[in-house]
């Protein structure tokens, strides 16, 4: 949900023709079986995401721009796709980044923050009668829903290029942080504390700014601080180091197509221990 995951390359990993017999096979086909519950447990999860998008646009507590804006960002992915940035079909080159201990903590980190805690706050504004408070976090939840679902689509089809992956959850963050602003304004402006308040009202109050506080220092961070230095640069370079090879090994028949360029070693090499 951070877009690190679109960074990570795909789920399923290559095998290689030396590895189809002997023992590494047999390791690698108990890997396999595994890895199908795991494919189950993300299928059911993405079941429950199309759930939280049905609940929420259905409730008329999203705005009209968010309900359109997932749209919006499919269509233009497709289009990019198909007319600029064409997949050249080389799954090696989808990880740019590799997922390390710490880059796992990362991205839990802001499933934690981003997902889980904000349903709970949804959840506890609906049991309160606080209205105010689930149209202020639904908006949120709603957008990450999306991308989480696209997210994961994309990743387990192997589908679009390496631009068009960086620039899915850039657009998507960038969106999310206007309704984290809203958030924040109408937690820490919308509320007011007063010494008649409740003890348990007041640790509600706070525990939404702190929620909402915390969400936006978070995918602030993770848009100008990773998404776009380090991910969006790298998923440029090795998508045109890859055109530029297959242009090599399938020259064009039309003029139409741009011409390879000579370029260095390939940049996968690079990638983020």
């Amino acid at each position: 949900m951070s877009g690190a995951t679109l960074a990570t390359g795909p789920r399923v990993p290559k095998v290689d023709k030396s590895e189809q017999h002997g023992k590494k096979f047999e390791e690698r086909a108990g890997d396999g079986a595994g890895l199908g519950g795991v494919m189950g447990s993300l299928r059911v999860i993405e079941l429950q995401l199309v759930a939280f998008i049905v609940v929420f646009s259905a409730s008329g507590l999203v705005p009209v721009v968010d309900l359109v804006f997932p749209i919006f960002i499919t269509v233009y992915c497709f289009l990019l796709s198909y007319f600029v940035f064409r997949n050249y079909g080389n799954p090696d080159a989808l990880q740019l980044f590799k997922g390390n201990r710490a880059f796992q903590f990362y991205v839990i980190l802001g499933t934690v923050i981003g997902l889980f805690l904000p349903l709970a706050y949804v959840l506890g504004g609906f049991a309160r009668g606080d209205q105010e408070a689930v149209r202020a976090a639904t908006p949120h939840l709603f957008l990450l829903s999306f991308q989480v679902l696209s997210e994961n689509i994309i990743r387990g089809l192997n589908i679009f290029s390496l631009p068009v992956r960086a620039l899915l959850p850039i657009l998507y963050n960038m969106r999310r942080l206007f309704t984290l602003i809203n958030w924040i304004t109408a937690t820490f402006f919308g509320n007011k504390l007063s010494p008649d308040i409740p003890y348990q009202d007041q640790l509600w109050i706070w525990f939404g700014r702190g929620l909402a506080a915390m969400n936006a220092i978070y995918y602030s961070l993770n848009l100008f601080g990773f998404l776009i230095p380090f991910f969006l640069p790298r998923a440029f370079e090795q998508y045109f180091h890859d055109r530029d090879q297959h242009l090599r090994e399938h020259p064009p028949k039309d003029k139409k197509h741009p011409k390879p360029l000579p370029t260095p070693a390939s940049p996968a090499a690079k990638k983020a221990e």
